[in-house]
Parts: structure tokens; sequence; C-alpha cells
């Protein structure tokens, strides 16, 4: 069980990155195929032309016009309709009646053990995306509210000084831009207040640190990920629900990722 010091909380080990691989979407199905009757008919009849008297050319062509314009006139076949996007692939609960607290996630996310969180998920194709659940020590601090962290304001900024902490970095030239993108606090439907706070890291380095001349140390981003955290008290602990995801992801899967942010509730443990 990992521990939040009065520090307010402690380094999770973030997964290391790999290379998402995405599932490709099935191409739309090909048009229908060409009526090629009438062509058939014409090309036919026009070779058959080179055979029959010279008197009935004539009749021949005009009935070849005919069948040519009722060709062009047939509507062509509509293609395919386009695929519709993916659906959301859903979410399921996770309830630790020992711990006092719960949460939904995406259901095609998979347990980790061992990542030094209570509790890790992970998208199994974007290992930069996952969940974390935390909380402090009654015997190390005690909560009463998740406002003895101050306002959202002054929360947030102890969370993202948290999270620059645990990302921080001895290789040289490496450099870290971040931002406190938003702070709320919320009344749900238990009763208790939450915090959320959303916050926005990005991590530069140098492709060759080592050299000599400025111009050939070209700083390049390494990632650029949103952190997304919801903070509660009960049974005097303070509980974080971590989400981290690429930005680029965020943006395809942010109404999932809010949902799951919505669902985190803290609750009583019966001594």
């Amino acid at each position: 069980m990992a521990v939040i010091l009065d520090s307010f909380l402690p380094p999770i080990h973030t997964l290391s990155s790999s290379i998402r691989q995405r599932i490709p979407i099935t191409s739309p199905s090909p048009r229908w195929p060409m009526d090629s009757s009438h062509k058939c008919r014409s090309e036919s009849q026009s070779i058959k032309a080179v055979a029959v008297p010279r008197r009935n050319a004539m009749a021949l062509i005009f009935s070849t016009c005919i069948f040519s314009n009722s060709a062009l006139a047939e509507p062509s076949p509509s293609p395919s309709p386009s695929p519709s996007p993916s659906p959301s692939v859903g979410l399921l609960e996770y309830i630790d009646t020992f711990d006092g607290y719960s949460f939904k996630y995406p259901k095609n996310w998979i347990q980790v053990r061992g990542a030094g969180a209570d509790i890790f998920f992970r998208d199994p194709f974007v290992l930069d995306e996952n969940l974390s659940v935390e909380f402090s020590s009654p015997s190390s601090s005690s909560y009463k509210s998740v406002q003895d962290l101050g306002p959202p304001e002054e929360a947030g900024k102890k969370v993202l000084k948290q999270y620059l902490t645990e990302f921080m970095s001895t290789r040289l030239g490496v450099r870290r831009e971040s931002n406190i993108l938003s702070t709320s606090s919320k009344m749900a439907d238990d009763g208790r207040t939450y915090y959320q706070v959303e916050v926005n890291i990005k991590s530069y380095a140098n492709n060759n640190e080592l050299a000599v001349m400025p111009q050939d140390r070209v700083v390049r981003l390494e990632w650029d990920r949103r952190y997304l955290s919801v903070l509660g008290v009960e049974n005097s602990r303070l509980y974080e629900l971590r989400l981290q995801t690429p930005e680029n992801v965020f943006v395809e899967e942010e109404n999932e990722l809010r949902q799951v942010m919505d669902s985190f509730r803290v609750n009583k443990v019966n001594a």
C-alpha cells in the first residue's frame, strides 16, 4: 500500500512509455461494380455491323445510340456508407471496500500489479495512458476534509509540484515545461467535496547533449502529457485518483476520461 506523507503525495513510479499500436480502422466497402451489360451489347452490335449489308448500317448506328444513351441514363450505384466512429469502449467499476474508495475505468484497460500504487490500470496499447490511486496514512497525517489543502488553486499548485518532483531528471539537457490548466471544487452525489486538478507537462531534451557546439544540440519534444487528479478525504485519509494520458490521446478520449474522474468516490471504512 502506497502512503502519502505530510509533503502531500508520494512519488508514483510512472510506467515507462512504449509505442502505441493502434487497431486499424476497417476501410469502407468498395464501390459496387458498374453494370456493363449495355456496353457489352453495344460492342457486340458494333462488331456485327461489319457483317451487315450497307442498307442496314444506319439502322444499326441508330439502335447503338439508343443503347448507349440508355446506359448513360441509368443512375450509378451509390458508394457504400463510411464507417461510423467507434463507440465508447464502456466502463467497469472497481470497488475497494477494505481501503474505502471506488471508481470506474475503461473496460479494455488492464490491471498492473507492483506498479508502486495501491491500484494501477493502464491502456494495453498506449502505455503512457494509465490510472492509479494513492492515499495517505492516518498515522502520518489526519485530514478532516479536502479543504484542509486550502482552496482548489492551492491544491493545484501542490499537485503540480509533486508531479515535477517525481519527473525530475538528472540527464543533461532535459527541460520541463508545466502549466496548471484548471482547478475546481465539486460536490458529488455522496455529499462529499472533491477537488479536480488538470495540469500539462512537456519534456524537452537535446538530441546530443554532449555536443560542444550549441548548434549541434538540437532540442526536441520527448513527450507531452496531461495529468488529471481527483482529491477526496475520508477515514482521516487524503485520497487521490490520478489519470495520465498523452495530449493527443486526451483530445480523442476526453469524454470517457472525464467520466472516470467524475466516478471517483471515497467511502467510510468500518473499523
